[in-house]
């Protein structure tokens, strides 16, 4: 993303993970807020850490404190292993979380099919590592069983769609909203890549994670 992105590589499930990290700029050695976990959208079309979005959610963390990881599911890039339809991509996606946020405060992001895979990982985690912060772009609930978000994250969780995604119809992703009464913001005129928009879907997320940072009145 930058000159000072760190690349690593992970042990997961099915062998190497190729991640990259970049940390916040913060004065006088103060400690990042806590690590954000960014996961990628589908592998089989293109999907990578290099994404756009999901560099610009990466953006977005940094910019408000939080070391950011983005990396590759399997399959991809320099990442072991093959494409497993997200049981194999969550198993890394855990990893992931075990190698950079073992404890400590955690985010956890994911794009189309990396809200998917996020959902999940939610899921799996329980309350005990629930994220403080919890952001899904363009969360893929046409093609896939998108997990719910527990009532007790809501209030730190952002839902982000563009009004006009062909990819995941607007409508499928209220379908799976409504039911749990889960608030979804959505941008007028955008498709679901975010083309021309990445600066107003970065200040968005900026936004939300500012006010569940924000210390309780």
């Amino acid at each position: 993303m930058n000159s000072q992105t760190l690349r690593l590589t992970l042990q997961g499930p099915a062998g190497n993970i190729e991640a990259q990290s970049d940390a916040p700029l913060l004065r006088d050695g103060a400690a990042p807020h806590g690590v954000a976990v960014i996961a990628h959208p589908h592998p089989l079309f293109g999907g990578s850490m290099s994404n756009k979005v999901v560099q610009t959610l990466a953006r977005a963390f940094v910019q408000c404190g939080w070391q950011a990881i983005r990396f590759n599911f399997r399959g991809v890039g320099a990442t072991q292993g093959v494409y497993d339809e997200g049981r194999g991509e969550l198993q890394d996606l855990l990893a992931v979380i075990a190698h950079c946020a073992p404890q400590g405060p955690l985010a956890l992001a994911g794009f189309s099919f990396g809200s998917f895979v996020t959902s999940h990982a939610v899921r799996t985690l329980g309350p005990d590592r629930a994220p403080q912060a919890l952001v899904l772009v363009g969360t893929a609930t046409t093609r896939f069983d998108v997990a719910p978000v527990p009532a007790e994250l809501h209030a730190r969780t952002l839902v982000l769609h563009g009004e006009v995604d062909d990819t995941v119809p607007l409508a499928d992703v209220m379908q799976w909203a409504r039911p749990q009464f889960l608030p979804v913001t959505v941008i007028p005129g955008v498709e679901h890549f975010f083309h021309g928009q990445l600066p107003l879907l970065r200040n968005l997320v900026v936004r939300h994670l500012k006010a569940v940072s924000a210390p309780s009145a």
